[in-house]
């Protein structure tokens, strides 16, 4: 649901919550009844529509903390996640570096022998 989604829900509510509440008290100042007991019913309705905004609000508070807990969840495991993956990727860096600089080696020293191999037959064809 997209945030534009949400915000029309939640006006809707609140327009609902706003229409009842207003509507009851109409219905009450238009009833045939005392002032007495017609004060005593807006009072009611008062307190009833209160009430139901109070909850209302609860619950919303309710839900964007479970909301708000579970993102910092997700987002834990996405830098968990992502820290695995750098320390494989410098493990497996290191394991390359490390292999490629052994066949360097490798590499060098057969130079060398290699080298010294046709350095002596030189200095054997020179002697004679």
């Amino acid at each position: 649901m997209t945030n534009e989604a949400k915000g029309m829900g939640k006006g809707l509510l609140i327009g609902i919550f706003t229409g009842a509440a207003v509507g009851s008290i109409i219905a009450l100042l238009y009833a045939p009844k005392s002032g007495k007991k017609l004060r005593e019913e807006i009072k009611t309705k008062s307190q009833d529509f209160t009430e139901d905004a109070e909850k209302y609000i609860s619950n919303a508070k309710r839900k964007a903390s479970h909301l708000i807990e579970d993102v910092k969840k997700k987002f834990e495991s996405l830098v968990t996640e992502a820290e695995d993956n750098v320390d494989a990727i410098l493990d497996e860096s290191e394991k390359v570096l490390k292999n490629a600089k052994d066949k360097v080696e490798d590499y060098v020293e057969s130079g060398k022998v290699s080298l010294r191999k046709k350095a002596t037959s030189l200095n054997s064809h020179r002697r004679e």
